[in-house]
């Protein structure tokens, strides 16, 4: 079954936000993210964005499996 762009863009869009809030709860979780950005250290900010990333590529990824195909 084919998916047309706008299937395509939900997805990105949905795993997008679905992974920033894990990403961001599990930060918080696990005291490795404060309320403010600039009283983070650097690797804090590191591990942040870092579990942001990974999550949106997850949720992506799991999204993509189960909508289209």
């Amino acid at each position: 079954m084919s998916a047309n762009v706008f299937d395509n863009l939900m997805v990105i869009a949905l795993g997008v936000l679905a992974g920033t809030g894990i990403g961001l709860l599990i930060g918080f979780f696990a005291k490795k993210q404060k309320y403010e950005w600039s009283a983070m250290t650097r690797n804090d900010q590191h591990f942040t964005i870092a579990l942001v990333i990974v999550f949106c590529v997850i949720c992506i990824a799991g999204l993509a499996y189960y909508f289209l195909v």
